[in-house]
């Protein structure tokens, strides 16, 4: 090897420059460019690769690799001098000899199938043992798995995932358990791990197996359905189907039943009334009433001796200019006065006047200046935090206060395995406001209710007919169900200014009713019926008629539920890169990237958090460069994307972490604004159309919407409700709500009196009972902080 021009540790993919000694195929040069998925590559060592020549149009003449190996040491004498060499220190001639004599020939396969093996060998130590593995690991091991691995079928990418979880020992647990992938493994499904384990000789009715497509099915139904549990009878039937669907054998209900008692008794699986949760769920939702048991009873209520809250408000309001309702008054004292709330509100019920009326009015009752710029005692104690980049970046053009995403409040990357504890540092602060609550799921809910101190106080902010989270769970909704926590819901509708039709479409739909005006057109929206193959040529008109009053691409949204088809998602983009960012004199520079083009001035999404580089799944940014690999240090294209004040730039291995985003899905589009929403509704959308996707959508609008399709297609949406997600979270908030704790009244938040009385004397048997906290007394500890 003579230079490595790039390479990808999370692939294994490089760009080399090699020396060649022999070829079968006609070249002047004595060196080439190699490109393909390699271990540690070395100067001092011979390798033999196999592949394709081409000539590039860019780069010349390369020699594309699919596999490759390294020449090993030959001959006893070869490996001796091997083992003895610079490669292995303190492992001189006489021992090499040693550890050739017992193995022979094959004394690198033996060492690497089994480290152990060399305790054979007399005289050396365990750290030597150690020495000589890790160094043939690194050196040939690498490359040894990679290449069984892609022997096995496995991408580059999903073996680099592999091998980064199993470290030296990925070999080993394929071949004793293929199936554990589907447990390790994110994104590895049941059949192809079935497919690998038929082809090494797993017969049909292995345990392992049997309880691979258990946990596949738990696995699958809770992520595409948003549950955090299975019911039984779902969980046999599918997990049935699966294993003989994908082989042909006939499995008995007794060997299910047993493989399932025994994951349950292994903790691989939780049960709980006959259902059936992933650890990670289960313990999450257990976490979140853990937390919340604490968070609701250190304080009962945050008290400010000597000042008339009432009194506070009215005068906030002159100051202000503006006048509460009495709900909306209410709302800022319960969350002035409470160690938990929950405001919650449809648009233009004015969520963001009561939440600044709670900001300022905290502020004053705690000394802090109201412009964050003025306080210079360390860091602002008023935190505030959404589920997405561009929610917290509405949260702080609305507050002034800095916010971030919950995932970099956390230090968090989104890439975490769910089935590791992971460590999150203890917020500091005194005010914790998290807005855009439906976007949580269960797993981040639980993460954050862990890092929140004593003494901080928490408001959550939400609007419950919104989507509930891609991840599993409703955590919103089973949190104001449960009625734990002290929380207000705004229904009176105010922001109508200059007679928008938007904000009563949405709270009509909301309510599952089309109003009789739908189809006729306001100044604020517009309705053309369609059919779906009718869909990209009637929003070609729309946009470009747009465009001719000065519309831009950022202020154009299109909102749609499915990625395929003429009315999807893929082809929405294609049609609207063309017209608002055409290449027809191709001046604008380019690339193609799969199925995709990206030209200078793209608007893209990002699809993936990427805390280090302050970018979130869902910011939206536009392309500013595209450099050429000749262009750039690493000789690899580069695209340059501007995220408002954060500049991005990805090598072409990182181009799937983005995607055009003239048109993306309401999901991605959830905790935005934009000011004109284009929106298709067609029948084809099929399962997709419910009332939250179709509510949610509406409301992503700020001034324009137009709407197009089948008008029984937004009918059938509006009043379909859809199904309520599974969850166990709101019986575990109020199996912790019993008589010795708070429950509160959702249309009137207030502390209902205990209905038995407790007995707080601090015995013996109240202790081992775990009835009292034996700390009572202490500072922050009360009777009400139970044990139990």
């Amino acid at each position: 090897m003579k230079a490595i021009f790039f390479e990808n540790p999370s692939n294994f993919y490089k760009v080399i420059l090699l020396e060649i000694e022999e070829c079968n195929f006609k070249t002047e040069k004595d060196e080439i460019v190699i490109t393909g998925n390699f271990g540690e590559i070395t100067t001092d060592t011979h390798y033999r690769f196999v592949g394709n020549v081409i000539n590039h149009p860019r780069y010349g003449t390369q020699f594309q690799a699919i596999s490759y190996e390294r020449e090993k040491p030959t001959g006893k004498n070869g490996l001796i001098g091997y083992l003895s060499s610079d490669r292995f220190p303190g492992i001189g001639k006489r021992t090499a000899e040693k550890i050739v004599e017992h193995f022979g020939e094959n004394t690198i396969d033996a060492i690497l199938d089994d480290p152990d093996s060399l305790a054979a060998i007399s005289g050396l130590t365990k750290q030597k043992q150690e020495l000589i593995h890790d160094v043939l690991q690194q050196s040939q091991g690498t490359e040894k798995t990679l290449i069984e691995l892609a022997n096995y079928g496995f991408s580059n990418n999903m073996a680099a995932t592999i091998m980064n979880f199993y470290k030296t020992e990925t070999l080993k647990t394929i071949r004793e358990n293929p199936y554990q992938l589907v447990e390790d493994i994110e994104g590895m499904g049941f059949r192809t791990a079935d497919r690998l384990a038929e082809d090494l000789g797993f017969p049909a009715d292995d345990k392992n197996r049997i309880k691979g497509a258990l946990l596949a099915t738990v696995n699958e139904l809770c992520l595409s359905n948003g549950d955090t549990y299975v019911e039984s009878e779902e969980l046999m039937t599918r997990a049935l189907q699966l294993l003989e669907s994908s082989r042909r054998f006939i499995i008995e209900d007794s060997q299910l039943i047993e493989a399932l008692v025994e994951m349950v008794q292994d903790m691989k699986i939780i049960e709980d009334q006959k259902r059936f949760a992933l650890p990670s769920l289960y313990f999450s939702e257990e976490g979140i009433a853990g937390s919340l048991d604490r968070l609701l009873n250190r304080k009962q209520a945050i008290e400010y001796p000597g000042v008339d809250l009432e009194k506070e408000i009215h005068k906030m309001q002159k100051e202000l200019g503006i006048t509460y309702d009495a709900v909306q008054a209410h709302a800022i004292t319960q969350a002035i006065s409470s160690a938990f709330f929950i405001l919650t509100g449809g648009p233009g019920t004015g969520k963001t006047t009561v939440l600044n009326g709670i900001v300022k009015l905290f502020c004053e009752l705690n000394g802090l200046p109201a412009n964050p710029l003025e306080y210079h005692e360390g860091i602002f104690p008023i935190i505030m935090a959404a589920p997405t980049g561009r929610a917290a970046k509405r949260m702080n053009e609305m507050t002034g206060i800095q916010s971030s995403t919950i995932h970099r409040l956390l230090g968090l990357t989104g890439q975490e395995n769910p089935n590791e504890d992971v460590y999150t540092a203890e917020l500091e602060g005194k005010l914790l406001i998290i807005d855009e609550a439906s976007m949580i799921d269960t797993w981040l809910l639980h993460r954050l209710l862990k890092s929140i101190p004593p003494g901080m106080q928490v408001i959550i902010v939400g609007d419950k007919d919104q989507l509930p989270s891609v991840g599993p769970g409703q955590v919103l909704h089973d949190l104001l169900a449960s009625a734990v926590i002290p929380q207000i819901e705004l229904e009176q509708i105010y922001r109508q200014a200059g007679g928008s039709s938007i904000i009563p479409l949405a709270h009509d739909i909301k309510n599952g009713k089309l109003p009789a005006d739908f189809n006729i057109n306001q100044s604020d929206r517009s309705y053309f019926p369609c059919q779906a193959a009718q869909i990209e040529p009637l929003i070609r008109i729309v946009v470009e008629k747009a465009k001719a009053k000065g519309f831009t691409s950022k202020d154009i949204q299109i909102l749609a539920p499915m990625y395929k088809g003429p009315a999807g998602i893929n082809a929405l983009n294609t049609m609207m890169q063309e017209i608002l960012n055409p290449n027809t004199d191709n001046k604008r520079r380019e690339v193609k990237h799969f199925d995709f083009v990206y030209r200078v001035g793209d608007k893209v999404l990002q699809l993936v958090n990427q805390p280090e580089l302050n970018v979130f799944n869902g910011d939206i940014g536009e392309i500013t460069s595209i450099q050429l690999a000749k262009e750039t240090e690493d000789k690899v294209d580069e695209i340059t994307v501007l995220f408002d004040a954060t500049e991005v730039t990805y090598q072409k291995t990182d181009w799937s972490k983005f995607t055009l985003a003239y048109c993306c899905s309401i999901h991605k589009a959830q905790g935005s604004e934009f000011n004109m929403v284009i929106l298709p509704m067609v029948k084809q959308y099929g399962r997709m159309l419910r009332r939250n996707l179709l509510y949610t959508a509406i409301t992503r609008s700020k001034n324009k919407l137009i709407l197009c399709g089948d008008e029984g297609a937004f009918r059938f949406a509006t009043e379909n409700a859809g199904d309520l997600r599974r969850t166990m979270l709101v019986e575990k908030l109020l199996r912790n709500s019993e008589s010795d704790k708070i429950i509160f009244t959702v249309d009137e938040p207030k502390a209902l009196e205990p209905s038995k009385p407790k007995n707080f004397t601090l015995s013996i048997d109240m202790v081992l009972g775990q009835e009292i906290n034996p700390m009572i007394g202490m500072e922050g500890v009360t009777p009400y902080q139970f044990m139990k």
